[in-house]
């Protein structure tokens, strides 16, 4: 049995009831339900064969995403401490189990995986007949994955973390197939093993063709909507305003519809993040 299963082959149907077809292998006798298609005894099928929740040996004809040759996209569905993380690699009614063995240590538990994740696997199968999910090796994504180039600065893309080290963390960008590099000073908090996420591009990695990126938003992203309210009216006066941190309370009101507290916080953020300077005459944009 062991060596039919997460494999493709042929079988003969030689039975059914209501609700499957019973395919005959050498000696093994598996299922496939009938919402799959339809069949006659005697057809022959071929399909993926694993083990259900039930242990029932069964045949799909819609192969899962990953098998013992290669490796797939899974989304995570449950993760247990004491166990691992159950992904769903698209056979009915079976997740297959990434061991915790493969995972961050259990004090690390901030790195593990959690539900919707996404984790890049192939199956392999214990003396059991139990199905495991595999995580793909840095050497996987490396041998499957193209140069990047170095005319990509600032540009915003997809990433999944694949794996995290202490000097920070690995990622695979699905959409444009390249691997980039996170470093710790990048990122608000811990990364996820299978953690999707919005990455910006901030450097090229000439020596391996991958590129640096940043998992913080860009700092006009990170300003609050009075700031951002400040900075729109500056660029519609041409860059200038005759406000600064001095000016009266009624006119800050009556021109932005908020309290002098609020725009004093506000033009704050904006020369932290070095947007603005201020002068007696009011405040000035900078390039």
């Amino acid at each position: 049995m062991n060596n039919l299963l997460a494999t493709t082959f042929s079988a003969i149907i030689t039975a059914e009831n209501d609700q499957f077809y019973f395919l005959q292998k050498d000696d093994n006798i598996l299922r496939l339900a009938k919402s799959e298609g339809e069949h006659q005894i005697g057809d022959i099928v071929t399909g993926f064969a694993y083990m259900d929740k039930s242990d029932k040996m069964c045949l799909t004809t819609q192969e899962p995403a990953a098998t013992r040759e290669k490796f797939g996209w899974g989304t995570v569905t449950d993760v247990r401490r004491d166990l691992g993380a159950f992904v769903d690699i698209g056979l009915a009614g079976k997740d297959i189990v990434v061991s915790l063995d493969d995972l961050p240590l259990p004090e690390d538990k901030e790195q593990w995986p959690k539900k919707g994740d996404k984790l890049f696997v192939k199956i392999v199968v214990d003396s059991k007949n139990r199905l495991w999910g595999k995580l793909a090796w840095h050497q996987d994504f490396w041998e499957m994955s193209g140069p990047a180039y170095n005319n990509m600065q600032n540009q915003d893309l997809r990433g999944i973390v694949y794996r995290n080290k202490e000097t920070g963390s690995f990622v695979y960008l699905p959409d444009n197939n390249m691997l980039g590099f996170i470093h710790p000073t990048e990122t608000f908090g811990t990364l996820r093993i299978g953690q999707e996420l919005q990455v910006r591009v901030i450097g090229f990695r000439d020596q391996d063709r991958s590129l640096n990126l940043s998992a913080k938003p860009r700092a006009y992203e990170m300003l609050d909507a009075d700031a951002q309210m400040i900075l729109a009216y500056l660029e519609s006066m041409g860059g200038k305003m005759p406000f600064n941190d001095k000016s009266a309370p009624d006119d800050i009101k009556a021109t932005f519809g908020i309290s002098k507290g609020q725009f004093k916080k506000a033009l704050g953020g904006l020369m932290k993040n070095k947007k603005i300077k201020q002068s007696p005459e009011g405040t000035e944009l900078l390039s």
